[in-house]
């Protein structure tokens, strides 16, 4: 499998566009293969930069229902006739930040019959699933650090119903992708055991300086170095906090930006 980064809160080239956002493109030995689609439509220009054909993409996911991970949807349906995007049936809830902006997806986007909601677990491929795990029993509780959503008229912190988590077993390998891993990374790591995890781990807001928090990214860094998995982060993992996490867990964890490709 080879992986490559369309869009990313950071880059190293002066070519291609960074982005609060996260968009992935895939290709396995039978299908190409869109993760997220960013915050805008820069991983059009990204992808045309990096050689990636975007209209040749076979099948798009949303990881989950936040604009930085699906507002580049519409751009993409324009340049690619054939993909349809998965998403959670629970996508288009009405998502909100900690101070009650909308961070949700365009509503209008339901309209589009290439986006197909799926449930709590659906088979891309035999050797593709998408999980949402809603009904796991994960031993950490789940910290929404101030997202919310809106049900029945009222703002409450959010569950992360909406988000799912494609996994790919390919050459004997379990390979996670995740966007954002609001349900907590160790949760995710210890619940689906790969060899792999690539994506977000949603910890940007935790602040390496302050010593509460410091614990708990030590905690974290042990409990993933206990399992034998190779970590590739980005995106809202936060720059401060993976540089940190990165003193303790050495080359098992990378990160990776705008532009980078992985080989798997």
């Amino acid at each position: 499998m080879k992986l490559t980064v369309l869009t990313e809160n950071t880059t190293g080239s002066p070519h291609l566009i960074a982005e609060h956002g996260l968009s992935l493109y895939l290709e396995t030995k039978d299908l190409r293969l869109l993760f997220d689609t960013g915050q805008t439509d820069a991983l059009i220009a990204n992808a045309a930069f990096l050689g990636v054909d975007l209209g040749a993409v076979d099948l798009a996911v949303l990881s989950h229902g936040h604009y930085d991970h699906g507002g580049g949807i519409a751009a993409f349906l324009q340049h690619n006739a054939k993909a349809k995007v998965y998403h959670s049936r629970h996508a288009f809830g009405e998502h909100y930040n900690a101070v009650n902006r909308y961070i949700g997806l365009n509503p209008a986007l339901q309209q589009e019959n290439r986006l197909v909601p799926v449930g709590d677990s659906f088979a891309l491929c035999p050797h593709m699933t998408l999980f949402s795990c809603n009904d796991a029993a994960f031993p950490e509780p789940v910290e929404p650090f101030g997202l919310q959503i809106m049900r029945q008229g009222r703002l409450q912190p959010d569950d992360f119903l909406h988000e799912q988590y494609l996994l790919i077993e390919e050459k004997g390998q379990r390979i996670l992708i995740s966007g954002c891993s609001h349900k907590g990374v160790c949760n995710l790591a210890a619940y689906f055991r790969p060899d792999v995890l690539i994506g977000g781990l949603h910890l940007s807001k935790l602040d390496p300086q302050a010593a509460e928090d410091a614990a708990r990214l030590d905690a974290i860094a042990a409990k993933l170095l206990r399992l034998p998995t190779r970590y590739y982060t980005c995106h809202c993992t936060g720059e401060a906090q993976y540089a940190y996490l990165r003193e303790k867990m050495g080359q098992r964890l990378s990160y990776l930006r705008t532009g980078d490709t992985l080989e798997l």
